[in-house]
C-alpha cells in the first residue's frame, strides 16, 4: 500500500496490515494541514444530519417546513465529498489495486509511487482547468461582472457557484499535493506520521 501501512503481529504470530492515522510523511506540511482540516467537513455532515432531523420534525409534526433545509444539507454533504478526495490523497487511503505493486521490490515501488503521483498531479491539474471553465460561467456575467449563479429555488442560494469555486480550489491544492508526494517519494522520505504531526505542531 504505502509508507503509512503498519504491520502488526497477533498472539498467534500472524501478520496483518493496518493503516495508521494521519497524513503520510511524504505529504509534508501540506498533507498535515489537509488532514487536520478534515474535521471541519466531518462536522458539516453532522450539522446536515441535525438539519434534516429538524426538518422532519417541522414538516411532519408542526406542518411548517423550511425552504432552506434540503439545499443546505446537499451543500454541506457536497463540499465534504469534494474535500474527501483531497483528504484521502494526503493520507494515501484512496482505493487502488495492489496485486502487482505488492509483488515488486521496494525500489520499484518507490518508482511506481513517483509515477502514480505525477500522473495524478496531471489529472488533478486537468480537472482544475475544467473547474475554472465552470467557475467562469457560474461566477461571472457575460459582461465580466461578478455575479454568483443561484439555485433558482424559492430560497435561491448561490450554492451552485460556491460548490464550483470550492471544487476549483480543491483541485488546485490536490495537484500541488500530488507534486509534493512525487518529490518526497523521489527523495525517499520515510519519516513516520508522528514526526510529521510533531513538525506541524511546531
Amino acid at each position: 500500500m504505502s509508507g503509512q501501512d503498519v504491520n502488526h503481529t497477533d498472539d498467534g504470530g500472524n501478520r496483518s496490515r493496518a493503516v495508521s492515522p494521519g497524513a503520510v510523511a511524504q505529504a509534508g506540511k501540506l498533507g498535515w494541514l489537509i488532514d487536520k482540516g478534515g474535521i471541519i467537513f466531518a462536522t458539516g455532515i453532522f450539522i446536515a444530519m441535525l438539519i434534516l432531523i429538524q426538518e422532519v420534525f417541522l414538516r411532519y409534526v408542526l406542518n411548517s417546513p423550511t425552504i432552506w433545509a434540503h439545499e443546505t444539507t446537499i451543500f454541506l454533504c457536497a463540499v465534504a465529498f469534494i474535500y474527501g478526495g483531497l483528504y484521502c490523497a494526503a493520507r494515501n487511503t484512496h482505493i487502488r489495486v495492489v496485486i502487482l505493486y505488492d509483488l515488486v521490490s521496494p525500489g520499484v515501488r518507490r518508482f511506481l509511487d513517483v509515477v502514480i503521483s505525477l500522473v495524478c498531479m496531471i489529472s488533478a491539474a486537468t480537472f482544475a482547468w475544467a473547474s475554472w471553465l465552470m467557475v467562469e460561467r457560474a461566477a461571472f456575467a457575460p459582461d465580466g461582472s461578478f455575479r454568483l449563479e443561484t439555485s433558482g429555488s424559492a430560497w435561491n442560494p448561490p450554492t451552485p457557484s460556491l460548490l464550483k469555486i470550492f471544487m476549483l480550489a480543491v483541485m488546485v491544492v490536490l495537484a500541488i499535493q500530488f507534486l509534493v508526494l512525487a518529490v518526497n517519494y523521489a527523495r525517499g522520505v520515510t519519516h513516520t506520521n508522528s514526526s510529521v504531526q510533531a513538525e506541524g505542531d511546531k
